[in-house]
């Protein structure tokens, strides 16, 4: 009998996006400009490129096709990070997170069998971000919100962001952390450096912060996954332990715990593109803590669809349901 098969991590775009330079005065947003049949280019306002975009992004037909295809049951959509728009006055950036999660809401609603949403908030501005996260909770009918590594720069260990995750605990949301706005990026332009490079070490970023900062100490029922497998973080997972036991002048100033003992207490998906990898990262998180995503449609996802873990004979039959399913219901309360 077939497991189920869930999603994790896959983005939708609205197929129109206003003219918020317009709208709000000011320049820094994206765009589409729709040049050719089926494709489309994500522009800033002023013109700068930021990358082409095919009818998958946007047509949640086009997307259940490719769902169908690779038998995948239900997929979890949520925006695109560049969208987020945390730079952004506080206000415009809600009244673009409400457009956003109206959308992602009517096409979950257009097919609620297939779909589920992850809504965006303004977290740059906590008591907006927590306005709109309840809204999309218990209004839009959302398990949760997807958020960025980091806020303007900023960890998500800073006590200004503590109200949001008070509230995420006591609503069960669940939060999707995705790499955005790569720590060193515009040191390394060449051969696509931040997405391969900057990505992963956005994901450990996070996760290090998190448990630095005491976040899983002070909200031990707050449900985090981090995006692309925990990026760089549990292959470098013994040099952070050793660093919290050999200066713990400077590692241990505000947890509780050796990072270590931390494992368990969050989720990643398992986008590693590499069954050697997802081996290693069964064992050191468990298959309860790992839930099979794509990053879909973009070309670092895995547009295979987990082609690479359904074919494993090196993994069971119940961790793969586990993974495939068992882990993103878990997660997403569902």
């Amino acid at each position: 009998m077939k497991s189920e098969k869930i999603d994790i991590h896959a983005h939708i775009i609205p197929e129109h996006i206003p003219d918020l330079k317009k709208k709000y005065g000011y320049g820094g947003f994206i765009h589409l400009e729709h040049h050719r049949p089926s494709f489309a280019n994500m522009r800033r306002d002023d013109g700068t490129f930021f990358r082409e975009i095919g009818q998958n992004c946007w047509d949640p037909e086009w997307i259940l096709r490719d769902m169908d295809a690779h038998q995948v049951d239900k997929m979890v959509l949520c925006t695109i990070p560049v969208l987020f728009s945390y730079w952004a006055e506080p206000a415009h950036t809600l009244d673009w997170s409400k457009y956003l999660n109206d959308h992602l809401a009517a096409v979950v609603n257009r097919f609620p069998d297939r779909f589920i949403g992850l809504g965006t908030v303004p977290m740059q501005a906590p008591d907006l971000a927590i306005e709109e996260l309840r809204r999309c909770k218990e209004e839009l009918g959302f398990p949760g919100i997807e958020i960025g590594t980091n806020i303007n720069q900023l960890n998500l260990s800073e006590k200004i962001f503590d109200p949001i995750w008070a509230a995420a605990e006591s609503l069960n949301a669940a939060i999707l952390v995705h790499p955005w706005e790569m720590m060193g990026q515009a040191d390394m332009q060449k051969y696509w450096l931040p997405w391969l490079v900057g990505m992963p070490a956005e994901c450990s970023r996070a996760i290090c912060s998190c448990i630095f900062g005491g976040v899983f100490d002070r909200y031990p029922k707050l449900k985090m996954m981090f995006c692309h497998g925990g990026g760089s973080f549990p292959f470098t997972l013994g040099r952070v332990q050793h660093g919290y036991d050999s200066r713990p002048d400077l590692c241990a100033i505000d947890v509780l715990e050796g990072p270590k003992n931390y494992v368990g207490k969050f989720w990643v998906d398992g986008i590693t593109h590499d069954l050697k990898t997802l081996e290693f990262l069964i064992d050191l998180m468990g298959a309860d803590k790992i839930a099979y995503g794509t990053d879909y449609p973009f070309p670092l996802g895995d547009l295979e669809h987990g082609k690479f873990i359904e074919q494993a004979t090196s993994i069971s039959a119940e961790v793969k349901a586990q993974i495939m399913g068992g882990t993103a219901r878990a997660f997403l309360g569902i």
